[in-house]
């Protein structure tokens, strides 16, 4: 974790922590940095948050001072920005956006050439050029300054590669889709129709403010009685910049990450397409999730959360599936993010060719109820190591035993240890969360 590139790019409160001048020498030092040896090329994706227009300029300013082209997409969704990266060829790309988080918010993703989040040691050097800590950067002139092109036919080629992806028409299917006035509201519902679906939009006229607003996959009881009040096959949730998705079923059941890596990996398997039968999981995954792979002979990994630590396993292991109970699914035979919208086209597959519902394919996996408590501490290290905490940690993992478990980490980005417990039944997850809490209480660890 850096000063300002956290697991998900420099984000924060727009003009606040993060504002123009930020976003200009980013693009600085990007134009510069990848325009070394030749004339840079990077594309620009934003989402639809009122200041991704003020930070979309402020980069392409800097970028073009340092000698570089920027390539504008224009509103789109992440996924769609590390798609046209690789397919043609771009240095780097650079999307706008901060996810799920309010309208107020905003952050800057950058993407390498090959599609992934960028190496942490380039991150440094943006930070060290952000902070004056390295030599400055000359400016372009002349013939050598940069230009911005109007790249809207690239989101237009992501959106025909998502539809050429499909292996069976949606005709007959009625879907609902929340686009959470985001990034998909100009994508999502153009691939539906291309496929024969009579969809069903909400949440799909931004104006700079609503987007997440009571909407998308962080609100998902708003599509959960869209789906049930319209009688629809099933619906799909995306979040700000559409890199998640979370499902409902056809009776308004919500479908989670985890369910959606075990109903797609259970279908992958069956095909002879599950690479290693194995899926990759973060270790906030629930027990349900690895108890129902068990019993289909489905291995899995475990990685720290954070869809970057679940790619760079897949890539390392040979994996093709994996993501987060949040709704970052990453197929890698067909990209290299988490994709809301592939994601739901991946289960549109499932659902069809095996002449089921989602409802009876979900139905599969017993979720355990869980309860996860944030504790704001002084020092998050010594309230980890603290050896009484220690013991009732241990303690409560030998008393739930195969029935459950407990999980204590420290957050990434606060003053705040969090005690996750899974087990039969609330009253059980509180019992023992609760006894960690306390404990760490009583040892004066905790900041009132």
């Amino acid at each position: 974790m850096g000063k300002y590139f956290g697991t998900d790019g420099f984000r924060g409160e727009a003009n606040i922590t993060l504002n123009v001048e930020h976003a200009f020498q980013v693009g600085r030092f990007l134009g510069w940095y990848y325009g070394q040896q030749h004339k840079a090329k990077i594309v620009i994706g934003k989402d639809t948050r009122r200041s991704s227009y003020m930070f979309e300029y402020a980069l392409a300013a800097g970028l073009t001072a340092s000698g570089a082209d920027a390539y504008l997409l224009h509103v789109t969704t992440t996924p769609s920005v590390a798609y046209v990266v690789r397919l043609d060829d771009f240095d780097c790309g650079i999307m706008i956006s901060a996810s799920h988080n309010p309208y107020y918010d905003n952050g800057i993703k950058v993407i390498s050439g090959t599609g992934q989040k960028i190496d942490a040691a380039i991150e440094e050097k943006i930070e060290a050029y952000i902070d004056g800590k390295s030599d400055e950067i000359p400016l372009a002139t002349g013939a050598d300054i940069g230009r911005t092109t109007d790249y809207v036919s690239g989101r237009n080629r992501y959106i025909g590669y998502l539809i050429s992806l499909a292996t069976r028409s949606f005709k007959n299917y009625r879907i609902g889709l929340d686009c959470s006035n985001g990034s998909s509201s100009a994508i999502a519902k153009s691939v539906f129709d291309a496929l024969g679906a009579k969809t069903y939009v909400i949440n799909n006229e931004p104006d700079g403010t609503n987007i997440n607003r009571n909407c998308g996959s962080t609100h998902i009881d708003v599509l959960q009685r869209f789906v049930v009040d319209n009688q629809l096959d099933m619906g799909f949730a995306y979040d700000g910049d559409a890199d998640r998705c979370i499902a409902v079923d056809e009776k308004g059941r919500v479908v989670d990450g985890d369910l959606i890596l075990y109903i797609c990996g259970k279908y992958l398997k069956e095909e002879g397409k599950l690479k290693n039968d194995t899926i990759v999981t973060t270790i906030m995954s629930n027990l349900g999730l690895y108890k129902a792979l068990d019993k289909i002979g489905i291995k899995y990994e475990k990685t720290a959360v954070g869809d970057k630590y679940v790619y760079e396993n897949m890539l390392a292991n040979g994996n093709c599936l994996g993501g987060e109970q949040s709704g970052h699914i990453i197929f890698s035979k067909h990209a290299t993010t988490g994709d809301g919208i592939l994601t739901s086209l991946m289960i549109m597959e499932a659902v069809i060719n095996k002449k089921s519902t989602l409802g009876t394919l979900a139905s599969e996996v017993k979720i355990y109820p869980q309860l996860l408590k944030n504790v704001k501490v002084a020092d998050k290290k010594e309230a980890r190591e603290n050896s009484n905490v220690k013991e009732a940690v241990e303690k409560a993992a030998s008393e739930l035993g195969d029935d459950g478990r407990i999980l204590v980490r420290e957050s990434g980005t606060e003053p705040v240890i969090r005690v996750m417990v899974e087990a039969e039944s609330d009253d059980l997850c509180a019992k023992y969360v609760y006894d960690v809490v306390a404990v760490m209480r009583k040892q004066n660890l905790i900041v009132e």
